[in-house]
């Protein structure tokens, strides 16, 4: 269900900067979750990554903050908090909040870790109506006094599964003792998993519940696929993909920091011009690395799962999980940075004969067969095959997908 965003009860000013960013019609998750949220009850929204749900909370946030944004003596109060696991994700948001409030007197600010506390202190204090934020960050200011939540209105828990993936429950809880228990809460979530459902039982107040598109799926626009491959061979297939398919923008997953770094490296012997990003880097090295990216003078971003969740890339054509994610909802989420916005966008990974359990984990949580190759000349040794199907052609799956860099 999709509807005009000029049906959907939104001020003049907020479909003002909406057109501006030449938007018309909103996103099934849009569609519904915006007059959920200005009806002031709690909201469980889930809905395929890359789906705008980050707008389908930032308009009618700022819309029901829009008035009222001084405390009695004058200064901003913090009438809202939208917490969010990584510094990607936060800033993402933050900018959103930003480019859609444009028009509004509200004032808002992201703190994050990797960036410096003296700077954030200030904007705090300064006084701010809106606050996007990672949840240690936030607990290391409000250890030193830096804010106040007691007149906050309404808190957003986004990606709320990947928060819980990270550890971040005991820091939500403590957080959430730290604001006012009349609020309005909105959990938005990729996926609906146990842990998430035990979560909105215990913040949220009978939630409007919202699944536009199915949990646990990824987008339609999305052409998914496998190679299989022995491990020591993955990066000479990833280089021969990338080369023989003329991939002028590939994002690619890898389980760990380190093995991020070294494929970063091996992928510039190859003379692929590449970077990684990941949790040890710092949020400046991070930046330059994703602007790069955007500009295409980097070829190849090698990421880890942090960055899962916060890259927006516009028109990213392929994604490529090198390594396959230890949890199969992971996977849901990497792809989901491309086939954005109703873009195409390719999604290939590359399984090991050890990964073969991981790849039929994915394939039951998707609900879907993701076709499986061998690519010529990258044969995996006979005893780890499984009888896929072979490709002779001389250019890549993931390169026919009607999408060049």
């Amino acid at each position: 269900m999709t509807a005009p965003f000029t049906e959907l009860g939104l001020d003049t000013e907020l479909l003002r900067a909406v057109q501006e960013q030449g938007y018309a019609t909103a996103t099934p998750v849009q569609s519904q979750a915006i007059p959920a949220v200005l009806g002031g009850g709690d909201v469980m929204a889930s809905a395929q990554t890359g789906t705008g749900k980050t707008a389908a909370f930032t308009l009618p946030l700022l819309q029901r903050l829009r008035n009222g944004s001084s405390g009695s003596n004058g200064q901003r109060r913090i009438r809202a908090l939208v917490l969010a696991p990584t510094r990607e994700l936060a800033a993402q948001v933050a900018e959103s909040v930003h480019t859609y409030g444009r028009h509004l007197p509200l004032r808002a600010t992201e703190i994050y870790g990797g960036a410096p506390m003296g700077k954030q202190t200030a904007a705090l204090r300064r006084g701010v109506d809106i606050v996007v934020a990672t949840p240690g960050r936030l607990i290391d200011h409000l250890d030193r006094g830096n804010l106040d939540l007691r007149d906050l209105e309404l808190l957003v828990l986004d990606e709320a599964d990947r928060m819980l993936d990270m550890g971040f429950k005991p820091a939500i809880e403590r957080i959430l003792r730290t604001v006012p228990t009349y609020r309005q809460t909105l959990l938005f979530s990729a996926t609906f998993s146990g842990a998430v459902g035990k979560l909105a039982r215990q913040f949220l107040e009978a939630p409007t519940v919202i699944e536009a598109g199915g949990a646990n799926s990824a987008a339609e626009a999305v052409t998914q696929g496998a190679y299989y491959v022995d491990a020591g061979r993955k990066r000479a297939l990833l280089s021969h993909l990338i080369d023989n398919g003329d991939w002028g923008q590939v994002l690619v997953f890898t389980r760990t920091k380190r093995g991020a770094d070294r494929l970063a490296e091996q992928l510039e012997r190859d003379g692929i011009r590449s970077q990684a990003i990941h949790g040890d880097k710092s949020q400046g090295q991070r930046g330059k690395a994703l602007a790069a990216f955007k500009r295409r003078s980097v070829r190849a971003l090698v990421a880890t799962d942090v960055a899962a969740r916060g890259l927006d890339i516009a028109g990213l054509p392929y994604v490529v999980n090198y390594d396959l994610p230890n949890n199969p909802e992971d996977y849901i989420h990497r792809i989901g940075r491309t086939g954005r916005a109703g873009d195409a966008g390719t999604a290939l990974s590359l399984v090991a004969g050890e990964e073969r359990g991981q790849f039929r984990a994915i394939q039951r949580l998707v609900q879907r067969d993701i076709p499986a190759h061998v690519a010529e000349g990258f044969e995996p040794a006979p005893q780890r095959s499984a009888g896929p199907r072979r490709d002779t052609s001389r250019r890549s799956s993931g390169a026919r997908s009607g999408r060049r860099a």
